[in-house]
């Protein structure tokens, strides 16, 4: 049996089994083989002092660049991001709702906000242009409409004077075939 010891909160393969690294107090019987991920001597040690293969996996580490010693720096570049963090939520909020307001404050945010604006205009483009197309789609059937209209008619009278000369035809004949008939009756 393989055993990842990790502190992750989420994103867990449903085929693998996790441990929490925090809470180790002694290997586990049937183990194979450990995959920790961090740095947790305390886990390594005891599976390989049992002949059990372990593999470390590191961590990568966040660093603070620029910001030195002082605490107040990192505090503000906290709030910062926190404040960046509150308006992009903000935005995704609004996305969610239907609507959303240009937030005042974020570069990220804003630059979200102008994004999502942009698609919203080009969907509101696409809308209009959707519907001219669908006005134009029901201009034409109106027309093909007539157009059939107008040619039922045709050879409804067609198909009279071949009826008040006697002539027989289908009853599905084309109104080409209809008007040969007819042109016919004139050269006899």
């Amino acid at each position: 049996m393989e055993l990842i010891y990790s502190a992750q909160k989420s994103d867990f393969d449903p085929q693998k089994r996790y441990r929490n690294p925090e809470h180790f107090e002694r290997p586990e019987a049937g183990v194979t083989s450990v995959l920790v991920v961090g740095e947790w001597p305390n886990v390594v040690d005891a599976y390989e002092n049992i002949g059990v293969e372990v593999v470390v996996k590191d961590v990568a580490r966040v660093l603070f660049v620029g910001a030195g010693d002082n605490k107040a720096e990192l505090e503000e570049l906290i709030g910062k991001l926190r404040i960046e963090s509150d308006t992009i939520r903000a935005v995704i909020d609004g996305l969610d709702t239907g609507e959303i307001e240009k937030p005042e404050a974020g570069e990220l945010a804003i630059r979200l906000f102008y994004a999502l604006d942009g698609i919203r205009l080009q969907m509101v483009d696409l809308a209009v242009a959707r519907d001219e197309l669908a006005a134009e789609n029901e201009k034409l059937r109106v027309e093909l409409e007539a157009l059939k209209a107008g040619e039922s008619q045709e050879v409804e009278a067609l198909k009279a004077k071949l009826d008040a000369a006697g002539v027989t035809y289908r009853a599905n004949a084309s109104k080409e075939s209809l008007e040969k008939l007819v042109a016919d009756l004139t050269k006899a």
